[in-house]
């Protein structure tokens, strides 16, 4: 089994950079790199009776970097000392402006393990027009920029059976979402 020999922290800033030496179980050694950002959540809201889902849009480093247009993103923020209950609706009312009730749990995946130490808990919640009661667009001293966007159930799905839904975490809830709920389509 492969352990961890050495960790030399490199940064300490808004996420903290290590490079690791591990041991490999036929006594190697080998140089790897982590990434500690915390725990996660995210949501994919859904309106069952107007047939939409929420997501947004914000200005992401990678995504700028790489030359392509803002991503759609399920809601999401990292858990910041609180349950993942209560962030994910702490969540929802900032990036959103809507109020959830039930959650329905998916999983807790792990999104880039060769480099991070994140998990995210992934969620379903179903709310309606009267549940918007906010502006969303994320907090104003985290400079997030946060557009909120309602898609169509059918483009959704258009878009993931297309594979032009890019976020990882937004692909598997809306798969989820598909699975789980097919009479949203019948």
């Amino acid at each position: 089994m492969a352990e961890i020999i050495a960790r030399h922290l490199i940064y300490d800033g808004w996420y903290r950079f290590s490079r690791l030496e591990l041991r490999m179980p036929d006594g190697t050694v080998a140089e790897r790199h982590l990434i500690d950002n915390g725990q996660a959540v995210a949501v994919l809201p859904f309106d069952r009776a107007r047939r939409v889902a929420m997501l947004i849009t914000q200005p992401r480093a990678a995504v700028l970097d790489a030359g392509h247009p803002p991503l759609l993103e399920a809601i999401a923020g990292g858990l910041d000392g609180a349950s993942p209950e209560e962030r994910i609706h702490e969540e929802a009312m900032e990036e959103g402006g809507i109020r959830l009730s039930a959650l329905e749990p998916l999983a807790n995946i792990w999104p880039i393990p060769p480099v991070s130490t994140e998990r995210v808990m992934l969620y379903l919640a179903e709310y309606s027009a009267a549940d918007r009661v906010g502006a969303g667009g994320g907090a104003e001293d985290e400079d997030e920029h946060i557009s909120v966007v309602e898609i169509s159930l059918d483009a959704l799905r258009d878009r993931v059976m297309a594979g032009t839904l890019e976020d990882a975490k937004t692909l598997i809830l809306a798969q989820a979402l598909m699975l789980r709920h097919p009479e949203l389509w019948s």
